[in-house]
């Protein structure tokens, strides 16, 4: 009759394959405009929406970036403002043809 107790063996490395992520260090996300303590995004300011936004031209989202919902909806209207008035790309730039 087997042992009850901590397993060993082949066990071990199933666990390690079903959790991948075992043992990574994640880091807190935390929100850029809440520790500036922003009142409005500007949609001038590019330098901030262009770090927002990634290579295709999509906005990246909260869950990824950390930034609250109240600064990610600022965020959405500051960057199609500044899209709809050619301060920033619809898409990235494409290679002629």
């Amino acid at each position: 009759m087997p042992r009850p107790g901590p397993r060993r063996g082949k066990d071990n490395k199933k666990d390690d394959k079903r959790n991948p992520n075992r043992g990574l260090f994640r880091r807190k996300k935390f929100c850029r405009f809440t520790a500036e303590k922003v009142v409005q995004i500007d949609y001038k300011d590019i330098g901030v929406l262009k770090d927002f936004v990634n290579e295709n031209g999509k906005i990246i989202p909260a869950r990824i970036t950390g930034t609250k919902a109240k600064y990610q909806r600022q965020l959405d209207v500051a960057i199609k403002r500044a899209r709809f008035l050619a301060l920033l790309h619809y898409t990235d730039l494409h290679p002629n043809r």
